[in-house]
């Protein structure tokens, strides 16, 4: 096994103090480093956000793209080398909100990327405004009246698009979290982990203190492949909230179909019999 320290840079993190992106950051070396993944095995993917900063205290393969764009970019990173382990990390607004359609469309296809999705129901970067998951009639500095819409339920709706592995889990519950992302890595096809995370700073009710008192562990006789069980306690908010993998649906992935990735990943594949003289000297 690989020593979790290997994935330490010299960055240090510029998040408030008590933020649960500490934990999730430390959950995600220990687990690399259990599953025995070196660095060079390994791509980031982010986006936008408090969230998004997490790769850039990583050492490995890191690229941070626009707001709501980093699945598309982990999407072609993953067609170009399926060879790679490709996480797309970022917070709900960057991923629920901006990147609604690529996180919709690309459980669809089930490419076999990871998104770890940092929930604290809020805009972190941009000071305080309703997220997608801000719950109904919260106030914020912009929001002075309430949240008017609905959250989004991203448990609820991956389920409905048959997700291959659905699953959430709770900074404040570490060895939890550890457990649920190798469960994500390991997964073949594309993995959601919704990880509920307090912000500290602009997110005043859903504090850590919130979260501990609602979320359950899903217990060894819940069975995750039964989609209509799932789907209810994707549903399940409130009172009470259930963390544990929610639900499991072994498909192709996308690349398994690809018939231009049957010889190896693309970036091995010489290129041959085209002249592309004409289209480079375009860009002189």
């Amino acid at each position: 096994m690989v020593d979790a320290r290997i994935y330490d840079n010299d960055q240090v993190p510029a998040w408030c103090p008590g933020c649960g992106n500490f934990s999730i950051l430390r959950c995600m070396k220990q687990a690399l480093a259990e599953l025995d993944i070196s660095p060079d095995r390994l791509l980031m993917v982010s986006g936008i956000g408090q969230a998004a900063k997490a790769p850039h205290y990583f050492r490995c393969n890191l690229f941070n793209g626009l707001h709501g764009r980093d699945i598309s970019v982990a999407v072609g990173a993953k067609i170009a080398n399926h060879n790679l382990i490709v996480i797309a990390e970022s917070g709900d607004g960057n991923t629920y909100g901006e990147g609604g359609n690529h996180f919709i469309h690309n459980i669809r296809r089930n490419v076999n990327i990871k998104v770890f999705v940092h929930n604290n129901q809020i805009y972190g970067l941009t000071k305080g405004q309703a997220s997608p998951t801000s719950d109904l009639g919260m106030k914020t500095r912009v929001q002075v009246d309430g949240v008017l819409s609905p959250p989004f339920n991203p448990v609820a709706v991956a389920i409905a698009l048959n997700a291959s592995f659905v699953a959430r889990s709770f900074s404040g519950d570490p060895e939890h979290l550890v457990a649920m992302m190798k469960s994500a890595i390991t997964h073949k096809g594309f993995a959601l982990l919704d990880i509920l995370q307090p912000c500290v700073t602009f997110n005043r009710v859903n504090t850590f203190q919130w979260y501990k008192e609602r979320v359950y562990r899903l217990d060894d006789n819940y069975d995750p492949t039964d989609r209509i069980s799932a789907f209810k306690k994707a549903l399940e908010w409130g009172d009470r909230i259930p963390i544990g993998i929610i639900y499991l649906n072994n498909r192709p992935t996308y690349e398994e179909q690809l018939p231009q990735l049957k010889d190896g990943p693309l970036f091995k594949v010489p290129i041959t019999g085209i002249d592309y003289s004409d289209i480079l000297k375009e860009f002189k």
